[in-house]
């Protein structure tokens, strides 16, 4: 008897283990713990076929990761600051010569901070081009603008762009980053706006059924009482990079790497934390990208070892079995 009750036992809490192992495979992604990684490893210049002697910013990926758009007013941009793409063949490749995307998507005025949404058929940038609006003096500030395109390998297939009137402002709203979970259905459109307190604050709006965007509100946890911009989201949105001027343990810099957070997308976002001396410079570190690969982080940088004024850089990391 005494045997038979403690294989019973014993049967009973090998079906409880298979039975929670089970629940935890199953559940779904928010509920699962975050991945781990090693740390960021020191960024590297993108050398003088991407990067120019003008100021080239704001890098964005398509899903696939084989065009690289930013920004730039580099010779032969049609305005102050134009889009580019920069094209590879495969992820294991070296970055082509970037080529304007034409009149279409660049006005005489500038175009700059690109982002690419993860269906790849949506394209979101600041820019002053006629149809901005001016504030009380006249001056035209930054709006948020969009363009559709059908195909999505064709890198010059943008159409006309709109301007993305609900969330933009008399004011400078800059830096889109437009973030769909393919689990949950939320698409939010996270942005800059240039405030009279800080300087800047990152703000989202949420898209509406419809395809246009409710009114935007401000993103409490990523702000501080000093300029904060650039937000990017892993495609899980379980992390988020952007820039700041804020003070606190591992800055060194006029603007950092920030990062933060989050159990799942219906949460509020860590407390950020600062990318540290590795990564951040004593010049200005800013337009931060998590690539959809989530373990390469494109940024722009003003510091030692560039080609122009304003460079593009990548820092990478990978996932760490040996953290506990």
């Amino acid at each position: 008897m005494k045997g038979s009750r403690r294989s019973f036992y014993a049967a009973t809490l090998s079906l409880a283990v298979i039975a929670t192992m089970w629940v935890l495979m199953s559940a779904p992604a928010p509920l699962r713990a975050q991945p781990l990684y090693s740390d960021w490893s020191p960024p590297i210049n993108l050398g003088a076929v991407v990067n120019s002697s003008a100021n080239d910013s704001g890098p964005t990926l398509s899903k696939d990761r084989l065009s690289l758009y930013f920004g730039s007013n580099r010779s032969g941009s049609l305005g102050g600051t134009d889009l580019w793409v920069s094209l590879r063949n495969s992820v294991d490749a070296e970055w082509g010569p970037p080529i304007n995307l034409g009149v279409v998507v660049n006005s005489t005025a500038d175009e700059t901070s690109p982002n690419i949404s993860r269906d790849g058929h949506w394209l979101f940038f600041m820019s002053r081009r006629p149809g901005s609006q001016a504030n009380a003096a006249g001056i035209v500030g930054f709006d948020i603008w969009m363009s559709y395109r059908e195909h999505v390998h064709d890198d010059f297939d943008w159409q006309l762009p709109v301007n993305v009137t609900p969330v933009n402002s008399p004011s400078f709203d800059q830096s889109p980053f437009f973030f769909e979970n393919e689990e949950t259905g939320i698409r939010q459109l996270f942005f800059t706006r240039t405030t009279p307190v800080t300087g800047n604050d990152i703000f989202v709006s949420n898209q509406l059924p419809d395809g246009t965007f409710a009114p935007p509100t401000l993103v409490t946890e990523l702000n501080s009482a000093v300029a904060d911009a650039g937000s990017s989201i892993r495609f899980d949105g379980l992390e988020v990079f952007f820039f700041s001027r804020r003070s606190g343990a591992g800055t060194v810099g006029l603007s950092d790497l920030w990062t933060a957070t989050r159990e799942s997308v219906l949460d509020p976002w860590s407390t950020p934390t600062s990318l540290g001396a590795v990564v951040n410079s004593a010049d200005l570190d800013f337009d931060p990208f998590i690539a959809p690969d989530r373990e390469t982080l494109y940024f722009a940088s003003t510091r030692v070892g560039g080609v122009g004024g304003q460079d593009l850089w990548v820092t990478s990391r990978t996932k760490d079995k040996h953290k506990p």
